[in-house]
């Protein structure tokens, strides 16, 4: 799987026309329309137009481009794939799946795909990102990860999770008094179990939309929490959260020059025979430069570092 940045992904609503003009500017990663949540039922069909018309014809730059289709549990989703990707599939970089509960659920995105790029010639195979918001998604996500060579990243949901399994949650990614009382971190269980599957089958992982807007110490706590986790980025609902997941998600300056001076350190040691070695007080193992080199490649991804 090709890696991808994914530090700030900008949902923005399939039905408003102006609002997915303004995210072709925006500075995030990538940007996802979305044809679920946020679009009533007598506008989703409507709204397809929107997302073939915004993939041929606004200049989205160097951002990925996302749709969210609907859930395989409506009559909605399998002409999504159809009316879409038929026209601008080769557009298209990735479709998020909702309420992915089973591997037979993208096995069915899968395939139709598959037949869709067969039929259109598209040469680009379009991946695919699956949400992990029910209690059956988090218990299969093992199985879903292994599912299918399309599948390249999970995204956490937040709400319809704490909804499956009620947990009580007053606004979607904030803490709350709930989270006061208990005794830990509540998400942590999901939250972790999205990071490992993830990286035990080489995929993506991002955290999940902080529904706070106007709570911007909330939601740089939120980012900071994800990070320290191990996810790649955040879902943002608003322009002004994407500047914070953009920053959060790469390394510090403090880190990237921890890493930079370990894996010069190691270099050195290496061409003068030596073995372990110490920087600046601390044993450096083979853990340790992988976690360094891992921080060198986010940082160059991110346009940190010059080639």
């Amino acid at each position: 799987m090709a890696e991808r940045l994914e530090r700030s992904v900008l949902l923005v609503p399939g039905s408003n026309w102006n609002m997915i003009q303004k995210t072709a500017g925006s500075s995030a990663d990538a940007v996802c329309i979305d044809l679920e949540d946020a679009v009533t039922v007598d506008e989703k069909e409507a709204s397809r137009g929107n997302v073939v018309r915004a993939f041929k014809e606004l200049d989205f730059g160097n951002k990925l481009r996302l749709f969210r289709m609907n859930g395989l549990d409506t009559h909605f989703a399998y002409r999504d794939l159809i009316e879409i990707v038929e026209v601008a599939g080769d557009s298209i970089d990735l479709i998020v799946i909702p309420k992915v509960n089973r591997p037979e659920d993208i096995y069915m995105v899968d395939t139709l795909l598959t037949q869709i790029e067969s039929y259109k010639k598209i040469k680009r195979p379009i991946g695919l990102e699956a949400l992990i918001e029910t209690a059956q998604g988090g218990l299969n996500i093992r199985e879903i990860a292994a599912c299918s060579n399309r599948l390249e990243g999970f995204v956490y949901g937040p709400g319809d999770y704490a909804a499956s399994v009620r947990m009580p949650m007053e606004s979607i990614g904030e803490l709350d008094e709930h989270d006061a009382v208990y005794p830990g971190h509540r998400w942590h269980h999901i939250m972790h179990s999205i990071v490992s599957a993830a990286r035990a089958y080489n995929k993506r992982a991002v955290d999940g939309p902080f529904a706070g807007i106007k709570n911007a110490e909330g939601l740089q706590q939120a980012c900071k929490i994800a990070r320290a986790m191990g996810f790649d980025g955040k879902w943002c609902i608003h322009p002004t959260q994407v500047e914070v997941a953009n920053q959060t998600f790469v390394p510090s300056a403090k880190e990237l020059a921890w890493a930079q001076t370990v894996l010069s350190e190691y270099e050195a040691a290496q061409k003068e025979g030596r073995g372990a070695i110490s920087v600046k007080g601390k044993m450096i193992d083979v853990a340790s430069l992988r976690m360094c080199q891992t921080m060198v490649e986010r940082a160059r991804l991110a346009g940190l570092l010059k080639e």
